[in-house]
């Protein structure tokens, strides 16, 4: 996207109702976006069905979920799982014998990684086997769906894969020196990119967090249809990152984590949802604030950004709510220290000459600098000090609204979405959170606050 788009009003969910479909594409894994979603489909009344990424056996097979697995697995997501493995991207395979992409990473040194090429040939062979594995099981998940689904239903699928990092030790020695290094161990992400080993890894991010994305709207065809035809309703959504606007020296204004590696594959995803707008598919990439998940953790920094969200509440007249927020991060911190300290250390990282280059919009994903790499890893590190647990962070607690907001705020707009790609910035989100906590409204006042309230008949 050349533009940022953001969403600027408070929908409602007036297509999905009791007995319609959610699909998670993409298996369900501890912390992450994904729960708030998956809430509100419960709350709609959806059946909900899931897939599995399988695992790996001790001969690097892909199998399926055992029964103590798939139990467990079927548990947490509240629905049933279709357990047929849907392991992306090519890491892991290779032709019978040969080493597979992580085999070959794996032969590179610490020494070497910079300078060490690859049979990109070969690599695409790996590629090429991955990809129709995938598709293959792709194709038989699809049909174990289409008998899960009567006519007439609406049908919801939710994207969600994403990663790709191959277990490689060097390149997770160099990742920790890029997303965490500081002083003499701090290490420019432009190397990584530039190297044969960044180059695959792209790949590899590539088909797991956008290609999968448009499998999944191709290998829907038949069941898209079919619903269409029966008077159903069919939605596409997934999760992207492509930087947000938060509140800096009181304005909403753009910013990114640097250097977020994923970035351009993140991009390629936005590709594939306006590619599919283009053709009539309802299909929306919704580029969600920062927040901490088992993945995200790696990269020290990045955690942020969320704070200023305590700021956004209250510039969108979050009262009492907002304040008792505001409160219950700071019992977090260490005795003597304040919100207001806290924000002074990120207010200083923000105005910094060094940060100026990285608020271009048109730049990103930009690779990351010493100097910036220093700042913002040095301000992360002072800040959690600052807590009394380190384990129980400020960045804790402003997620988990995150990940409540955001699942409202794509749930309600994707009735009837403004777009392919859109931005979830800390003002909608700020307004969602305070609008579910808001003393009782009647609807009139609700719309008057930019909500549109109307509901689907239940069934």
């Amino acid at each position: 996207m050349d533009n940022l788009v953001a969403l600027n009003r408070l929908s409602e969910n007036t297509v999905f109702r009791k007995g319609d479909v959610f699909v998670l594409f993409g298996e369900l894994f501890g912390r992450g976006y994904a729960t708030g979603l998956l809430d509100e489909a419960r709350r709609a009344g959806m059946e909900i069905v899931g897939i599995t990424v399988g695992r790996r056996d001790e001969n690097n097979a892909l199998r399926p979920l055992n029964a103590e697995e798939l139990s467990s697995a079927e548990a947490q997501l509240g629905g049933r799982i279709i357990n047929i493995p849907l392991m992306a991207g090519f890491d892991l395979d290779a032709p019978a014998g040969g080493p597979t992409p992580t085999d070959l990473l794996a032969k590179m040194t610490l020494e070497s990684w910079e300078h060490d090429k690859l049979d990109w040939d070969y690599v695409g062979q790996c590629r090429d086997i991955a990809t129709a594995r995938f598709k293959a099981s792709l194709s038989k998940v699809m049909t174990a769906l289409d008998g899960m689904i009567a006519d007439g239903r609406n049908v919801f699928f939710a994207h969600t894969m994403a990663g790709g990092i191959p277990k490689a030790k060097a390149f997770l020695v160099v990742a920790n020196r890029i997303y965490k290094g500081t002083g003499p161990r701090h290490m420019s992400s432009q190397t990584l990119l530039d190297s044969d080993m960044g180059k695959l890894i792209l790949q590899n991010f590539d088909d797991v967090s956008a290609n999968t994305f448009r499998h999944l709207i191709d290998f829907s065809t038949p069941i898209r249809e079919r619903i269409e035809a029966s008077g159903g309703q069919v939605r596409y959504t997934a999760y992207g990152y492509h930087g947000s606007a938060v509140l800096i020296d009181g304005s909403y204004r753009w910013q990114t984590y640097t250097n977020y590696t994923q970035g351009y594959a993140k991009m390629r995803l936005e590709g594939i949802a306006e590619d599919a707008w283009a053709k009539g598919i309802t299909a929306t990439v919704y580029n969600c604030p920062e927040i901490r998940t088992n993945s995200s953790d790696v990269f020290t920094g990045i955690e942020l950004p969320l704070i200023p969200l305590l700021l956004a509440l209250k510039k969108e007249n979050g009262g009492e709510w907002a304040d008792e927020q505001w409160k219950a991060c700071e019992q977090l911190l260490v005795d003597g220290a304040t919100m207001n300290d806290v924000f002074r250390k990120i207010t200083d990282m923000q105005a910094s000459e060094v940060m100026r280059p990285f608020y271009d919009f048109s730049a990103w994903p930009m690779a990351n600098s010493q100097a910036q790499a220093d700042l913002t890893i040095g301000t992360s590190n002072e800040i959690t000090r600052m807590h009394r647990d380190g384990k129980t962070m400020i960045s804790d607690l402003l997620s988990s609204l995150v990940v409540t907001a955001t699942g409202q705020l794509i749930f309600g707009e994707s009735s009837q979405p403004a777009g392919p790609v859109l931005w979830l910035n800390h003002d909608i989100v700020a307004r969602r959170l305070n609008a579910s906590h808001a003393p009782s409204r009647s609807s009139a006042s609700l719309v008057g606050q930019g909500i549109e309230s109307s509901h689907p008949e239940m069934a």
